[in-house]
């Protein structure tokens, strides 16, 4: 929490209930003197009979009750004869167990420690513990506290609790020697440790390590960095300005440092298209590793299954609709090829077509499995197919442990999916890594009908999956482009089209349309009509619950019809301050009970429950009501449709305001009713495909607030925000030399 006000608690501990080797993660009793507390945290190994100074924040755990949360723990060692006796019959040293604890006290007291540490002969003069026994004891009891040594001196070196642990379990004894020589070399998921906190501990350290360390590690930072730009790859020449600003070097440094990173297997360079471009390890593998798995599909389809146009016609009589030319040149291809990109517009018939071949497939007992990059967007293809769905993530089941910064699946190369095919819409919306991974458990056998809308935003995460694909030429793609007559009716649906041409939508603001027009000039009266939709003029007129059915799309978070902006004056109208509710302030904004809420990140771990059934895992896109703050017991409530989750105070940072969102957030979502800004866009995000995308969101209404143009600015601008990515070469490329091996 920001500016969190941390106690302090002082106890002995009486037990350990829980510890975790690979994460440090530990539960333990303390007995303070007055009371018995539990206190958990990454907090390293804890002794029973231990001294322990804990700094955190006391908490309200839902199942275990209250708890105090420790951010940091210093331990010392017991001096009165019991607590030495606890401490060593807790087998914190090998070897030494509650019989062999009571002889060693008995016969030495207070001095026990002292003995442990310096005198194995004395230690030998017990009956029952040989020389080579009592060397080996005075051993592990030195490990121990060597062990205690070096993460307290990596907490003063300015690491977390976390952060030591983690370098702690990679590097054992050597991490002090290990950072002081080189900080830069502890980046990475492994410990957490950024660039910028390897900066830190470079700055305390005695002596700054060489600037070759230093080089090497800011050009990997420069390429992570991109990848939240979504670049899979840097071209190498257009990675030296920044790098020449970030290191404050000349240009030939930087190429040394490229170069060398190169040869230490930091980054890999490849050429592409004749050009020099530079990756990560991790996400080089990602797409070569797609590329590779597409080649293989392509030339090794499953058993031939052919379909009969009679089945079709079957399915098209029993379901009552005519399919046109294209959409069973796909059910065809899905079924009887195994690979297929379905692509197309909005009312082009993409899901009833997914419907045939889901049939299709079932009436030949294929297993088929339905899957969606985020929770909403599964929710709804569950919803127009009849057919469950899941998330990727949950179909590969992801593992995601406490104290690390990675993820990993169930399913993989190694446990492959049991389905003979899987049908994934939202493809536009997978970035490289998820791809991969939904790759590596795909059986040899196994279909794959991938759906999309090409003319979508991409990916948040890096790539352009989707783009790459159909580009390369190499995979089966059926676009579907003819839109339906009952679709036609709908401006919404024959104006998302004319914008994906490069052509003004046509604006019909009579009663029976479904796509207005409020014209606007001025970012202040802007706001005003935005509010006075939501709030008055939709409910009224349309009968649209503004929590519900009516969601505001804007192109930026900053500025006057931003979404910072907006949330904030439709909280205040809709959801305003009240005795009887209560509410808690995180980085500037202010949540309450009884506000439209989304979760901004996945949190596998977060408790949710509904009638009849429990489960855990909220996921990035979902939106909910918050229905409970409760800062006394460490408990927030949020009722996602169907179910109730059960967050700890301090996760109100994975959740923000809803009234109003990006239009990237909205990305595998529909609502009922968009309205949109569409004035003062920002250049950068002023693109063709982000105002495609936010019109496709709407299903019954979208009202635009601002003017014509700022839409032609839009409408205009095809040029998209450029993506390095390197699939289509990869899938394209002949050349074997550089085949990934497994």
């Amino acid at each position: 929490m920001e500016n969190e006000v941390q106690d302090i608690l002082i106890g002995t501990v009486e037990d350990i209930s829980f510890y975790n080797d690979n994460t440090g993660f530990c539960v333990a009793e303390v007995n303070t003197g007055d009371e018995g507390v539990t206190v958990v945290g990454t907090v390293g190994e804890l002794a029973v009979g231990a001294e322990i100074e804990c700094r955190g924040i006391w908490s309200f755990h839902p199942s275990f009750g209250r708890q105090f949360k420790a951010e940091t723990v210093v331990q010392t060692l017991p001096a009165d004869v019991g607590g030495i006796l606890k401490y060593l019959s807790s087998g914190i040293v090998r070897g030494i167990g509650p019989a062999t604890a009571t002889k060693i006290v008995e016969k030495f007291g207070t001095q026990t420690f002292d003995v442990l540490e310096n005198d194995p002969a004395r230690l030998a003069t017990i009956r029952g513990i040989s020389s080579a026994k009592a060397r080996e004891m005075c051993k592990n009891f030195k490990s121990q506290f060597s062990a205690r040594e070096t993460l307290m001196g990596l907490t003063n070196l300015g690491l977390s609790q976390n952060e030591a642990i983690k370098t702690y379990n990679l590097l054992k004894a050597e991490a002090m020697d290990f950072i002081t020589a080189n900080p830069y070399a502890l980046i990475g998921a492994e410990t957490g440790i950024t660039f910028d906190k390897a900066e830190q501990i470079a700055e305390n350290l005695q002596e700054r390590p060489p600037f070759t360390y230093r080089a090497q590690a800011g050009i990997c930072y420069i390429l992570h960095h991109n990848l939240g730009n979504g670049h899979t790859c840097i071209p190498r020449d257009k990675i030296i300005e920044p790098a020449k600003e970030l290191l404050i070097c000349d240009s030939d440094a930087v190429e040394i440092a490229i170069d060398n990173a190169i040869e230490s297997k930091a980054i890999i360079q490849r050429k592409v298209y004749d050009r020099d471009f530079l990756f990560l390890p991790e996400i080089y593998h990602a797409e070569r590793g797609i590329a590779d798995r597409i080649k293989i599909m392509v030339e090794f389809p499953p058993r031939q299954n052919e379909i009969h146009q009679s089945e079709i016609y079957a399915f098209e009589e029993s379901s009552k609709i005519k399919f046109d030319e294209k959409q069973r040149t796909a059910i065809e291809y899905a079924v009887s090829k195994g690979l297929l990109i379905l692509t197309g517009g909005p009312g082009t018939g993409k899901t009833t077509t997914v419907k045939g071949i889901i049939q299709l497939m079932k009436n030949r007992n294929l297993k088929v499995a339905l899957a969606a990059p985020t929770g909403r967007a599964a929710q709804r293809m569950e919803e127009l197919t009849g057919s469950e769905a899941k998330t990727i993530h949950r179909l590969l089941e992801v593992e995601y442990k406490e104290g690390e910064n990675t993820q990993s699946f169930v399913h993989d190369l190694k446990n492959p999916l049991d389905y003979d095919a899987v049908i994934v819409d939202e493809l536009s919306m997978v970035d490289v890594t998820l791809f991969s991974a939904l790759l590596d458990a795909l059986p040899l056998h196994c279909r794959l009908i991938m759906v999309g809308d090409q003319d979508q935003l991409p990916p948040v995460g890096a790539g352009n999956v989707l783009r790459d694909m159909i580009d390369s030429g190499a995979l089966p793609v059926v676009t579907l482009d003819k839109v339906f007559r009952q679709a036609m009716k709908s401006k919404i649906v024959t104006n998302a089209h004319r914008v994906v041409k490069g052509e003004m939508p046509e604006f019909d603001n009579s009663a029976e349309s479904d796509f207005f027009l409020l014209k606007e000039n001025s970012k202040y009266n802007a706001q005003k009509k935005i509010l006075d939709l939501v709030t008055a003029r939709l409910p009224a007129g349309y009968g649209f619950d503004p929590m519900g059915d009516i969601q505001v799309l804007c192109p930026s978070r900053m500025g006057e019809v931003g979404t910072q902006n907006i949330n904030a004056i439709l909280q205040a109208k809709i959801n305003p301050p009240s005795k009887e509710k209560q509410e808690i302030r995180y980085k500037g904004y202010t949540l309450r009970e009884g506000d439209r809420v989304m979760q901004i990140k996945n949190n596998y771990d977060v408790p949710w429950f509904k009638i009849g059934e429990t489960g855990t895992g909220v996921f990035n896109g979902d939106i909910g009501i918050l229905t409970r703050i409760d800062k006394a017991n460490d408990i927030i409530n949020v009722r996602y449709d169907d179910k109730e989750a059960m967050y700890s105070v301090e996760n109100v940072k994975e959740l923000e305001l809803a009234y109003a969102m990006t239009v990237h957030k909205s990305q595998g979502s529909e609502f009922n009713a968009v309205v949109m800004p569409v004035l003062a866009v920002p250049q950068k995000l002023a693109y063709r495909n982000l105002f495609y995308t936010a019109l496709t969101r709407a299903k019954r209404l979208l009202v635009l607030v601002g003017n014509e143009q700022g839409i032609r600015q839009m409408v205009e601008n095809d040029k998209k925000s450029r993506r390095f990515s390197a699939l289509k070469y990869f899938i394209e490329s002949d050349d074997n030399d550089d085949l990934l091996t497994f």
